[in-house]
């Protein structure tokens, strides 16, 4: 038994070969990647937080997938990230409303709430939200599977204690994804942003006591390889930079 892990986009930004942030989590542009039929598959979609690059896709997800016959789409996210949604999406200016849409008795759409630390079993696979710390609410997620691997997913988020106190208390981890948005250089505008520069990562990785595969995601476009290198200058494990079209298995 293993966990597959499919990335589709893990760029901080647009342009020939990006796609944002969707892998099993979050609704960014790489979402179009997919076939209709994997399309209409997804029943899930846990948000880390409501910014544009992180929920693009979603409308035109729920668009492509509403059939009056088919089950709901259910979002999972922080109760800030769904009023987002629905005040300036899912409102009938920007988008439809799917949340009423064939009708409030049988949606397309319905919103779940959740809370940092609260975990859900969805197909088998156990889904806890991480704390984050962003310039707007935020979670990041674990995913494990029994008898198969664990991973994490750090969403947009600074240097906070809570996350990796939460990422130590895990059984296991096999697969870390977390942001760095910025290069060293521009420390200054990664605090006030709330990003990871590669500098603040490492000081950050040293408090973790599993040894997960660092995947790290979310470059500027134009920085990356900057980050790349400044990564590279104080990598002393197993770590890479994501393009966007990785594929993990995660064996037990």
């Amino acid at each position: 038994m293993s966990l597959s892990v499919r990335i589709l986009g893990a760029s901080g930004g647009i342009g020939p070969g990006r796609r944002t942030t969707s892998i099993l989590i979050d609704a960014g542009s790489g979402v179009g990647d997919l076939e209709l039929e994997e399309l209409q598959a997804i029943r899930h979609v846990f948000l880390t937080h409501s910014h544009l690059d992180h929920v693009a896709f979603l409308p035109l997800l729920i668009d492509t997938v509403f059939r009056v016959d088919a089950p709901p789409v259910t979002v999972h996210a922080l109760p800030e990230t769904l009023e987002a949604l629905q005040r300036h999406i899912f409102n009938w200016v920007i988008w439809p409303d799917f949340t009423a849409l064939p009708s409030p008795e049988q949606p397309a759409l319905r919103f779940r709430p959740l809370g940092a630390g609260e975990q859900m079993d969805i197909d088998g696979r156990s889904v806890t939200a991480l704390p984050a710390m962003h310039t707007v609410p935020a979670v990041g997620y674990s995913v494990s599977r029994p008898d198969a691997g664990a991973f994490a997913f750090s969403g947009d988020t600074t240097s906070t204690r809570g996350l990796w106190q939460t990422l130590n208390a895990l059984p296991r981890l096999d697969l870390l994804m977390i942001e760095t948005g910025l290069p060293d250089e521009m420390d200054h505008l990664a605090g006030a942003t709330r990003h990871y520069t590669p500098l603040q990562l490492a000081r950050d990785l040293d408090h973790l006591r599993h040894r997960p595969r660092i995947a790290v995601t979310h470059l500027k476009p134009g920085y990356e390889q900057t980050i790349r290198e400044q990564l590279a200058a104080r990598n002393n494990g197993d770590m890479i930079v994501l393009d966007g079209d990785e594929h993990f298995e995660l064996a037990g």
